[in-house]
């Protein structure tokens, strides 16, 4: 899968972490990218500062900073607090672009009745936690692998019962159903086309299989694409780092 350009192509940068942003435009993904994976969803600590320095490097890049994430808008105004970025909720599912104009996806009633079945069942499975996006829910089975088959049976079955308009995504010790069409790709290529991204160079950075076809988009229009931990032989990705604190550390060099 890996599409790294040889050695004489790639930018003269270790890591495909620039010093120099000031003709990108900056796709971060959040929970195991700007974030260490934590227990729970909700277990995620926000480092002192890293708001700030977001806030900072997005008034340096013009704007042209776009937060790629599988949890809601909502979540992320909370964890990131006066960071004006563009924000992809729902891994493209729903976003607030340049503008601070929200779109989202519409929730139906099976979909309601799927979200109760999935946080009753939740609570009968101990170490499995249920998780409520809005126009998306999640079981996590990072606390009881041993609920590994199961939850992704119910999860097939509820992604039947729902309809087409939902699609099932997995992630790590994960699987969740969210709305179906759009996926961080997506979001990174009709974000491109605003005017504050017009005119420079992707940089996507990301962790997991979600992150994937926004590597590939990043690579398409001859941008850069680096992944956090992980095999680059099973990636899209031309670059790796070995964990969120170095792309911390990047952010408050590049922001200052």
């Amino acid at each position: 899968m890996n599409q790294n350009p040889s050695a004489c192509e790639r930018p003269l940068h270790a890591n495909g972490l620039p010093e120099n942003v000031d003709t990108l435009a900056v796709f971060l993904d959040i929970d195991g990218t700007l974030l260490d994976i934590a227990d729970t969803p909700d277990g995620i600590v926000v480092p002192p500062g890293l708001a700030q320095a977001l806030a900072r490097l997005t008034g340096r890049l013009g704007g042209a900073l776009a937060l790629v994430t599988g949890r809601s808008i909502a979540t992320v105004d909370g964890l990131f607090p006066g960071v004006p970025a563009v924000v992809n909720g729902l891994h493209g599912s729903e976003w607030r672009d340049a503008t601070g104009q929200v779109f989202g996806a519409e929730i139906t009633a099976a979909f309601l009745a799927a979200k109760q079945l999935l946080r009753d069942k939740a609570r009968q499975w101990p170490g499995v936690i249920f998780e409520d996006k809005g126009a998306a829910i999640a079981l996590h089975y990072r606390l009881a692998p041993e609920s590994e088959a199961r939850v992704r049976e119910l999860m097939q079955a509820l992604a039947t019962t729902v309809g087409p308009d939902w699609k099932l995504q997995e992630g790590k010790a994960v699987v969740e159903l969210r709305p179906r069409g759009r996926d961080k790709g997506d979001a990174l290529l009709q974000t491109m086309g605003h005017e504050v991204f017009a005119n420079r160079r992707p940089l996507a950075i990301g962790d997991d299989v979600t992150d994937e076809a926004m590597f590939a988009a990043a690579n398409r229009l001859g941008g850069l694409s680096v992944r956090v931990g992980g095999d680059l032989d099973q990636s899209h990705a031309q670059f790796r780092v070995d964990s969120p604190s170095e792309v911390r550390a990047w952010i408050e060099r590049v922001a200052r």
